[in-house]
């Protein structure tokens, strides 16, 4: 049997179950490709079922307030994808007729859909005859095909596109895609692949040499900043100061307990007070640590320092003045109220924290 047809044959009787395998209109594999371009594909499925549930179609989810459709994101990190994927749905309706576009460059042309994602709606919803290729798919053909290029520059990735487009059968370029994207998650895993049942694996150049390890080649690893960050936690009366950032950014339009950046040489106590009184003019004390969370992002690793403050004037604190808002809008919250609310993946973690905190029970 051919490379092709192994693969294939492979995939028949092997793949999983996954829900946007399920009618695969352009519009759930969209979602799902969506989300699948930072997340894995079992944690993916429940938020893929939750997402469509609330937002059914384009219709649907353009028609959605912005701040249920980031709950409904909330968890998946990466917030620009949920905003991203609703322009798109108001493109796709605005156009009146509210039929997907049929061509690679006006799927391309859609917010947050690149090479990929507009190549695997193209041969997974539309039958289109192109190869979408991701890591999954890289590694794969860097192992089998020993390409010995860092598969990241661009030699490597023509090599890549050319044996994908080369070894796809007539018609079958989404299951040919799936296979080889199913093969790289299961079984040609980065580390520890499980080559005693891959379907390739007599006809695979890398286990031949001996060199599974080393492909794909990888190009200089890039370096992660460490970045110390002072969250004010203000309460008073048993409600929670918060603000809903301004849009933009990673996290724009989320909510957040205020902070920022520890200046050099200040304390992380001390930077929690001062972006309190910098952001909402508020001046506070701090009541009490509330721990140290860490969290880590692309390029960047950011420890929390946290802190539970007082309001320094016993009068009631109202609402920041716009005048030094730093952000969109504000409230005072009780700690349920924040259940309902996006925030950033640091942030959730801090209220699944208070949250545990026997003090503000």
């Amino acid at each position: 049997m051919s490379f092709t047809e192994r693969l294939l044959s492979w995939y028949a009787h092997n793949r999983r179950p996954l829900p946007w395998r399920q009618d695969p209109t352009p519009y759930r594999v969209l979602v799902s490709e969506v989300m699948l371009q930072q997340t894995q594909a079992p944690r993916a499925a429940a938020y893929f079922e939750r997402f469509i549930r609330s937002f059914p179609d384009f219709a649907s989810l353009a028609a959605a307030d912005p701040d249920q459709v980031l709950k409904a994101w909330e968890g998946l990190g990466y917030y620009s994808r949920a905003r991203n994927l609703q322009a798109a749905a108001k493109i796709i309706v605005a156009r009146g007729d509210g039929f997907f576009p049929t061509t690679l460059e006006d799927i391309q042309a859609l917010p947050g859909v690149g090479p990929y994602t507009a190549g695997a709606v193209a041969a997974l919803a539309l039958g289109l005859g192109h190869v979408a290729v991701d890591a999954n798919v890289e590694r794969v053909l860097a192992r089998t095909h020993d390409i010995d290029t860092p598969i990241k520059e661009r030699a490597a990735r023509t090599r890549v596109r050319e044996l994908a487009e080369g070894l796809a059968p007539a018609g079958r370029a989404g299951d040919f895609t799936q296979a080889l994207m199913e093969l790289g998650e299961v079984v040609c895993r980065p580390k520890n692949p499980s080559c005693a049942v891959c379907p390739l694996a007599d006809i695979c150049q890398a286990r031949h040499l001996d060199i599974v390890a080393e492909r794909p080649v990888r190009s200089q690893s890039r370096s992660i900043t460490p970045i110390t960050v002072a969250t004010a936690v203000l309460r008073h009366q048993g409600h929670f100061f918060i603000q809903r950032r301004r849009p933009g950014g990673a996290w724009g339009n989320l909510w957040e307990f205020p902070g920022g950046r520890v200046e050099p040489g200040e304390s992380p106590q001390d930077a929690a007070v001062r972006e309190l009184l910098e952001e909402t003019g508020f001046a506070a004390t701090i009541e009490a640590p509330l721990g140290v969370i860490r969290h880590g992002y692309t390029t960047y690793r950011v420890t929390l320092h946290c802190y539970l403050l007082s309001p320094a004037d016993p009068a009631p604190p109202g609402l920041p003045s716009p005048m030094l808002a730093a952000a969109v809008e504000s409230r005072w919250a009780v700690l349920s109220d924040l259940e309902g609310l996006a925030f950033p993946a640091g942030h959730r973690k801090l209220i699944d924290s208070l949250q545990s905190d026997l003090r503000f029970s």
